[in-house]
């Protein structure tokens, strides 16, 4: 996981600053060899629930991405022959849709080059819409709702496989590979749930199974 929000970040960072055109923050930096030199502050963002029910798996997030963060500062990366330093602001979002988008507008108010999360895809969908609207990069390491990256939207990436490759593969591995005949579907009706549920009854219904 760590790995995962390494890549995350610095994908968010190299799209913030490539893509996007944001200006980043420049700070003089001092040097033991003389005078100071500028230095580009890369605000990133990281939204996750770390408080709620799944509040373990925001702070198993979090400390994640202050892993890749301090690792990114550690190793001097340069941006244009300027010494970078990465800045993390956290915030949670509780995985509830309401509280995601007010946090997402505080880091939109926070000016922050880009965006890791949010963790869930019924706080991930509605936050990416004012993302967008402030031409921020986001990036989600898990929501896999595909609605998420078929909003029209050229700012939001998600770094694994939505709902569609995941719940179809899942349905056609069940009839075509593990033998089921019959198979029974339960989900919690959350966007992340239903989506994948809906994907893996059409993989079922497709390899030639019945969803009872």
């Amino acid at each position: 996981m760590q790995l995962q929000y390494k890549l995350a970040i610095v994908a968010a960072a190299a799209i913030a600053l490539a893509a996007c055109g944001k200006k980043e923050e420049a700070k003089p930096a001092a040097t033991s060899q003389g005078p100071a030199v500028e230095q580009l502050v890369v605000k990133i963002g990281h939204v996750g629930p770390t408080s709620g029910p799944i509040a373990h798996l925001g702070k198993d997030n979090e400390n994640g991405a202050r892993m890749a963060i301090e690792e990114l500062n550690a190793a001097g990366i340069q941006i244009e022959g300027k010494p970078v330093k990465f800045e993390l602001l956290a915030e949670d979002d509780a995985a509830d849709p309401k509280q995601g988008t007010a946090a997402a507008q505080k880091l939109v108010d926070a000016k922050v080059n880009g965006v890791i999360g949010h963790l869930n895809s019924g706080t991930t969908i509605p936050a990416s819409q004012i993302y967008n609207a402030a031409g921020i990069p986001q990036i989600s390491p898990s929501a896999t709702n595909p609605k998420y990256t078929r909003q029209g939207f050229n700012n939001v990436f998600r770094m694994v496989a939505d709902d569609t490759h995941l719940g179809g593969t899942l349905g056609r591995y069940a009839v075509e590979k593990l033998g089921a005949k019959k198979i029974a579907v339960i989900d919690d009706r959350t966007a992340y749930g239903q989506g994948v549920a809906d994907e893996f009854e059409k993989g079922v219904k497709a390899a030639g199974g019945e969803i009872v």
